[in-house]
């Protein structure tokens, strides 16, 4: 096996690991909070992955895959452990308030670490190409159907919440406080930046096959 093959393996088993603590762990381990150690964990799986990819020669990595493509993989899969962990651990939001609710505040540490994490190393990431072209218009064209898909699935999803908070009765929204109410609005803006990178990954993929 060679040296990248076994680092390729090891960064998988990692972020396997990750996404375990993150999403089906127990709350502790050790003493330990696995929200947190997953967020960690999964945070280096992907520093660690961005000083593999930038050893190595840029004809090796960027032959096939565009710039594009390469932020719409990794959106996804950021996007993906996001709106995952969101939902797993939307119960810490129904509380009444987020003042003396140590969970919801947890939750959201997590969720915004995360979020920073995705960001930061998309825009490391731009200095990989900063020297050649980044787009053209075939990007163009598909990152301009992606938004279409993403502001559809938006919409879609608003339009959702709000028949479902005019048209239940009030003793049936009691599991929904305005903390709640928050995180579901979050959670729309997430389900909307997947729809969007998992848009532009697949068409990267459909034109390279």
């Amino acid at each position: 096996m060679t040296t990248h093959r076994r680092m390729f393996v090891g960064l998988i088993l990692l972020g396997i690991a990750a996404n375990w603590l993150l999403l089906a762990g127990p709350k502790q381990l050790l003493g330990i909070d696995t929200g947190n150690a997953g967020v960690f964990l999964l945070i280096a799986v992907a520093w660690l992955s961005l000083i593999a990819i930038s050893r190595l020669p840029l004809g090796n990595v960027d032959r096939d895959i565009s710039p594009g493509e390469w932020r719409a993989w990794i959106g996804c899969g950021f996007a993906a452990a996001i709106l995952a962990y969101s939902l797993l651990h939307a119960a810490a939001f129904q509380a009444p308030s987020l003042w003396q609710n140590p969970d919801a505040n947890r939750v959201g540490r997590n969720i915004a670490m995360l979020v920073i994490a995705w960001f930061v190393l998309l825009s490391v990431l731009q200095t990989r190409w900063r020297r050649g072209v980044e787009e053209d218009e075939r990007d163009r064209a598909i990152a301009c159907r992606a938004v279409e898909w993403a502001r559809i699935s938006l919409v879609v999803y608003i339009v959702g919440i709000a028949v479902l908070f005019s048209f239940s009765p009030n003793e049936r929204l009691t599991w929904a406080p305005p903390p709640m109410i928050g995180h579901l609005l979050i959670v729309g803006l997430i389900v909307s930046s997947l729809v969007e990178y998992a848009v532009t990954a697949l068409a990267y993929r459909r034109d390279r096959v």
